[in-house]
């Protein structure tokens, strides 16, 4: 929980390359032509391999697609492109066995392979049926297998979220659980006929299930399992441009985070090829330090979860572990009011960002402290409900003081911020909402520092650890000796946070230390990135800060990037949005499209997203094809799927409500059905 180290799996052969073992994390993508239309998907099979892309999964529909990907296969042998195919097989065993023909790789989903036709909703399984079922799909699967050991073929067994078996869902229902007996059911097949040479997959749209499925995967096929399997990762659904990096980055990042992911892929409503330097920015970290520390960044056979989630250690970490890895509740603290807004508790969590202009610029900086606040746009508007300004010396406490003056109401919601400790007694003489004091490691504070808050005024104050050396037990242990303290001064409006490159595992570390300690103030989630990229700031402040909210931890969020206020804030929402603790706009659960799609799905999605982008808090499915579409989507309000050739159906919840509408007909007639069901708002223009 508390370091990373990258759990050992056994190696898998792709072709030319392998995966699992010591190898690098590779990077993934799937083409979106229809696999019968063989030079399309050549020509995007070769941008792809241009893009750097290091495998390339293809859609497997019918027996006639299989005939076309062998015509694939052959064309791209002969211009020299060796990256390894996967063939993606959803229903027909019929079409599997052709495919694992032409292939390195082939993709099962356990959910629907070999599957009968489903039973009414509800309708429970006697023991007796649900064996015979469980029979019938052995007898369909283990020809695969064995063609596929006799070929040399790997097999990835990938769950989806929205597409488990009535068999399965009769017992453990839609869930995580759910997901991962599926594939398990599948693997111990395989073991049984000596067939290893396999990986899994646990895939959803909702971010918080993603991370639970592939942690609770791990826990019981490396206690189940003959071997550790390789894990290949991704966020299925993301949907397109910052919100899809975004959502893949946190639910990806979270877990190779946890050591977890032998080769991910970035499913984004685009352009596949966009995926791929998406990708390869997630995994350059843990690459990175493969490079750099070689075996040392692996763990033995049997990973820490073992350990730090299961609590066969003895110690305090088992004791006090700060979340749930395989079950969603969020960290109770105590609530905490700032400018009239309710901070902790049950709350949604507040957004901060940082001004950027110096003070000495004091045009400037209210102008962009406006920008950040929009105190004239009303509750409606996009923004940041504190501004962060650092106050470095005493000089600039005229200029602070200023710009209270000039921001005139919305002064109340600013943060201020210092390392000294004399400017830090003198900013709890203004009015404003929340004084935060930094301290670095090497720094003792004054006996009286913490004594001088009983008698403070109204702000709030924040102690923030700056955390720059290895090791994140200082942290902890300092904050946690400061929120002591002030307990027993009974002094309650206080924050903790800790700012650091490595925000997760000290941030967890901290909140362990407050369950040790009883403590439940509020914590802030920091993260500060240096880099220049956009995507970079993008991906570290997903992965480093939406980790913590997907797994219960947060009562703020704060950040600080060289990223325009705007796409700041943006940022801010879009993780707190993905982590699915604080809706702020509208939820769009987008697939990135394969060949089983048959309308322009990028095109419906901009449209769909520029009419109904401002219908905050609901959630709108728009779906390819109906393989995964209803499933994933199962928590949207509305669905838009595609039902065939420029055709498309319409749900409302799970129920389709109008089938194989023409597609320029759909987009109305979907907004039709929000105004129907009364959850429809006009625009606010400015």
């Amino acid at each position: 929980m508390y370091q990373y180290r990258r759990r050992l799996t056994r190696e898998v052969s792709f072709g030319p390359i392998s995966l699992g073992g010591y190898q690098p994390i590779r990077v993934e993508s799937m083409t979106n032509t229809h696999t019968a239309d063989v030079d399309a998907t050549v020509a995007q099979c070769r941008r792809l391999r241009d893009a750097g892309c290091e495998i390339i999964r293809l859609t497997v529909p019918t027996e006639k697609d299989a005939d076309s990907l062998r015509l694939i296969r052959d064309r791209l042998r002969g211009e020299g492109i060796d990256t390894p195919l996967v063939a993606d097989i959803h229903f027909s065993a019929r079409a599997a066995m052709k495919a694992v023909e032409f292939v390195e790789n082939i993709r099962i989903n356990p959910g629907n392979y070999a599957s009968r036709p489903k039973r009414s909703p509800g309708e429970d399984y006697t023991d007796e049926e649900y064996r015979a079922e469980l029979e019938y799909v052995r007898g369909e699967f283990l020809p695969l297998v064995e063609k596929a050991r006799r070929l040399g073929v790997s097999m990835r067994i990938g769950t989806n979220h929205g597409s488990l078996s009535d068999r399965i869902v009769s017992r453990r229902g839609n869930s995580p659980d759910g997901m991962v007996e599926a594939a398990l059911e599948f693997a111990r097949m395989a073991e049984e006929a000596g067939y290893h040479d396999i990986l899994f997959s646990m895939k959803s749209s909702n971010v918080r299930v993603m991370i639970q499925a592939y942690r609770l995967l791990v826990e019981r096929a490396d206690s189940e399992l003959r071997y550790a399997y390789p894990l290949h990762l991704g966020v299925t659904e993301a949907g397109d441009g910052d919100e899809g990096r975004i959502k893949s980055a946190m639910g990806i990042g979270a877990l190779l985070e946890d050591g977890l992911g032998d080769t991910i892929r970035v499913s984004l409503t685009e352009d596949p090829v966009n995926e791929v330097p998406v990708g390869f920015a997630i995994v350059k970290k843990y690459n990175d330090f493969y490079l750099i520390k070689g075996e040392r960044a692996h763990l033995p056979l049997k990973h820490l979860l073992e350990a730090d989630w299961k609590g066969k250690n003895s110690g305090t970490d088992a004791l006090f572990a700060p979340f749930s890895p395989f079950s969603y509740a969020r960290r109770l603290s105590s609530p905490v009011e700032l400018a009239g807004i309710p901070v902790g508790g049950d709350a949604p969590p507040a957004v901060e960002t940082a001004l950027h202009v110096p003070l000495s610029d004091l045009e400037g900086a209210t102008a962009e402290a406006l920008q950040r606040l929009r105190p004239d746009l009303g509750e409606q508007a996009i923004r940041s409900e504190f501004v962060s300004i650092p106050v470095g010396s005493r000089e600039d406490l005229q200029a602070f003081d200023a710009l209270l003056a000039r921001l005139g109401d919305a002064a109340g919601r600013v943060n201020a911020s210092t390392a000294d400790t004399g400017v830090f007694t003198e900013l709890l003489k203004r009015e404003v909402a929340k004084v935060r004091l930094d301290i670095a490691e090497e720094e003792l504070l004054p006996k009286e520092l913490v004594s001088s808050l009983a008698l403070s005024g109204r702000p709030a104050v924040e102690f923030s650890f700056i955390h720059n050396a290895a090791g994140i037990a200082a942290p902890a242990a300092v904050l946690g000796m400061l929120a002591q303290k002030a307990r027993s001064l009974s002094v309650d409006r206080v924050f903790l946070s800790v700012l650091s490159d490595t925000g997760l595992f000290a941030t967890r570390k901290l909140v362990s230390e407050c369950l040790r300690l009883g403590i439940s103030l509020p914590v802030v989630v920091r993260f500060r990135s240096t880099e220049r990229d956009r995507l970079s700031v993008l991906i570290q402040s997903a992965v480093q800060a939406g980790s913590l909210f997907s797994d219960g931890i947060g009562d703020m969020i704060s950040l600080e990037s060289v990223l325009e206020p705007a796409d700041e804030i943006n940022l801010a929402l879009n993780i707190l949005q993905g982590a699915r603790i604080r809706m702020s706009k509208t939820e769009f659960i987008s697939c990135p499209g394969c060949g089983r799609t048959y309308f322009d799905l990028e095109k419906a999605a901009a449209s769909i997203k520029g009419r109904m982008a401002h219908l905050k808090g609901l959630k709108i499915g728009i779906m390819g094809c109906i393989v995964n579409g209803p499933g994933e989507m199962a928590d949207a309000d509305f669905g838009y799927v595609g039902a065939g050739k420029n055709r498309i159906s319409l749900y409302v919840g799970r129920e389709c409500v109008e089938e194989n509408l023409p597609e320029d007909e759909a987009v109305e007639r979907l907004i039709g059905l929000i105004r129907e069901r009364g959850r429809w708002v006009d625009k606010v223009e400015g």
